[in-house]
């Protein structure tokens, strides 16, 4: 409805051009939007207010002039002006009709578009590193960045989705480190375990799996291992550079092929855990781009280069520095460090680099909250590079703090004191765990009640909106066991018998699905198609609670029928674009 009421109000602006009221380059395109308040009609458009100018005349006395020149339509029962020159369109009683057998000739197209036609879009999230398992935190990313991706595609955009696999650097050394001191405890060795290595049950895993494999072969004494390592923080010392110089002994005393063998075996047993979690979330990628090959390829070097050439960069106390503050960064930043290795920023702008000379017309990366200072430094770079910065938007996702009986559960990677992915999905379920994390704007803190998110009822979002979705399936098998027929008629046959207010509460809000796909599209707002849905939901358990579906009536039940039918349809549609399942039974 609300695409046809524009396409009237376009009407008449050129028709009132071509009239000479109105310059045709002059136009301001206008909103339509539904109106918060029935008293006021159905549907408003501004698009006297705005055209005003361009008219020279007041907004009321243009509005006069629109209304004039709007095309007959028999959806629309009144037009009225109000206050400032707002145009305000009533709808006929059957306006909505149509939009039952839309839903049903449409199916699982319904609610979709092809606005971004043409249009290519990356969207890069969870990029997690994969020093440890998936937890709850990269959850909701995870979710988030999947609807979102979803979403766009839903009206048409060309979608890439990205992994940045972070599988060089500093972090990475110290997971192979930490993986080693394990097999070297498993191997009998006795040693104070880093207070800045990886702690976690999954680092004995790996450790063991080299042990099984290798037996003694990558053993080396204790002695060896920590002689000239500086105190650890527990015993007064740095703990930053005890553990580098614990990756350097690691480092030396393997050799470079069996480090680099424990490098990988924990690289890769990680990353196929991360992949396994994502695809059992529901979540699968075009692409996992390796950060090792950006530096491989060259590309690093190349960005630095860029920049060097540009004469964006300078040196100091023997390492290279990418003058950010003179793009609205706070302070210069390092891409070479003093003993010539490449900074993790280096890499972050090569990657951004090639994200832009791969041809994507927007790049969207989904970062953690806790990353919100990261994001000057890069549009900085991009800008630099000579690049289109404005190409780039990143969206922060905040924590997910997880409540269960009321409590807090307390949460630290780096200790192994956490809650994984996996572990929640077993507890709530996928759907569940999908649903609750896109339930809220990712900018906004999100309170995870484990309790709420396994009952089942009315108080739980997801089970209420599936329960809807169940509740239509089983009339369907009711009216089976009747021998009842619930094939629907064609077209809006029957429908002038949907006047009941529960009936026309869901066809007006059936009518409005399309509308929040595309603003929960471009606006990267999932949340706002789970309160959707959990509106239609309602609409529908207080229609199923105050009518009978299979009533003798054969036009009644037939319309009915058609109207729950819809309804089905878009539940399901909306649930798998949350990533959702839509049960025929619970």
């Amino acid at each position: 409805m609300k695409s046809q009421i524009a396409n009237l109000v376009s009407t008449a602006l050129n028709q009132l051009a071509q009239d000479a009221v109105l310059g045709v380059e002059e136009i301001k395109t206008p909103a339509v939007e539904r109106t918060r308040d029935s008293a006021h009609g159905d549907f408003a458009t501004n698009a006297a207010m705005i055209n005003t100018k361009a008219a020279d005349m007041k907004p009321r006395d243009l509005a006069e002039k629109i209304v004039a020149a709007l095309p007959e339509s028999a959806q629309i029962q009144k037009v009225e002006i109000a206050g400032p020159g707002f145009i305000n369109f009533y709808l006929a009683a059957d306006a909505y009709h149509v939009v039952v057998p839309q839903i049903l000739e449409q199916t699982r197209d319904y609610g979709r578009s092809d606005l971004g036609r043409g249009k290519k879009i990356q969207v890069e999230f969870v990029s997690a590193n994969p020093t440890g398992p998936l937890h709850v935190g990269h959850g909701r990313g995870a979710a988030y960045g999947a609807v979102v991706a979803d979403l766009l595609q839903a009206v048409g955009f060309e979608v890439h989705r990205e992994y940045y696999v972070n599988d060089a650097g500093r972090q990475m050394n110290i997971l192979a480190t930490s993986v080693w001191l394990r097999y070297l405890e498993l191997a009998g060795e006795g040693l104070a375990f880093p207070s800045n290595g990886y702690k976690g049950d999954y680092i004995w895993d790996i450790a063991a799996a080299l042990h099984r494999e290798h037996g003694d072969d990558y053993r080396h004494s204790t002695e060896a291992v920590f002689a000239g390592v500086a105190a650890d923080e527990p015993d007064g010392g740095d703990k930053e550079a005890h553990i580098d110089m614990l990756v350097e002994h690691c480092k030396a005393l393997l050799g470079d092929n069996r480090y680099r063998y424990v490098f990988e075996l924990a690289l890769n047993t990680i990353l196929d855990d991360i992949r396994d979690d994502l695809e059992n979330f529901g979540i699968i990628y075009e692409e996992w781009y390796s950060e090792r090959s950006l530096v491989e390829s060259g590309a690093v070097n190349k960005a630095i280069e860029r920049l060097r050439q540009a004469g964006h960069v300078y040196e100091e106390k023997g390492a290279l520095w990418f003058r950010s503050t003179s793009f609205g960064d706070e302070k210069d930043r390092v891409v070479v460090r003093d003993n010539g290795q490449p900074t993790y920023f280096a890499s972050d702008i090569a990657y951004h680099m090639d994200k832009l000379e791969r041809g994507f017309d927007r790049v969207i990366d989904i970062w953690g909250a806790d990353h919100h200072g990261y994001v000057p430094r890069v549009k900085a770079a991009l800008a630099a590079l000579g690049d289109d910065a404005s190409k780039l938007d990143v969206l922060l996702v905040q924590f997910a703090i997880l409540y269960r009986g009321g409590e807090k559960l307390a949460m630290s990677t780096r200790s192994g004191e956490f809650v994984t992915l996996r572990q929640l999905r077993k507890e709530v379920g996928r759907d569940a765990a999908r649903f609750f994390y896109v339930m809220r704007k990712c900018e906004q803190h999100l309170d995870f009640d484990l309790d709420l998110a396994k009952s089942q009822s009315s108080d739980n979002p997801v089970y209420y909106v599936q329960y809807a979705h169940a509740r239509i399936c089983a009339v369907l098998r009711q009216a089976s066991g009747k021998n009842v027929a619930v094939t629907p008629t064609p077209g809006q046959t029957n429908l002038q018998y949907l006047t009941e207010k529960h009936e026309l509460a869901l066809l007006k809000n059936l009518s409005r699905y399309p509308e929040v796909v595309e603003s929960a599209a471009l606006n990267e707002e999932p949340h706002q198609l789970t309160h959707y849905l959990r509106d239609l939901a309602n609409d529908f358990h207080a229609y199923y609670n105050a009518h009978q579906f299979l009533v003798d009536d054969a036009a009644l039940r037939d319309a009915r029928i058609k109207l729950i039918l819809a309804t089905r349809e878009v539940l399901r549609n909306g649930l798998n674009l949350v990533g959702v399942s839509a049960p025929e039974t619970m």
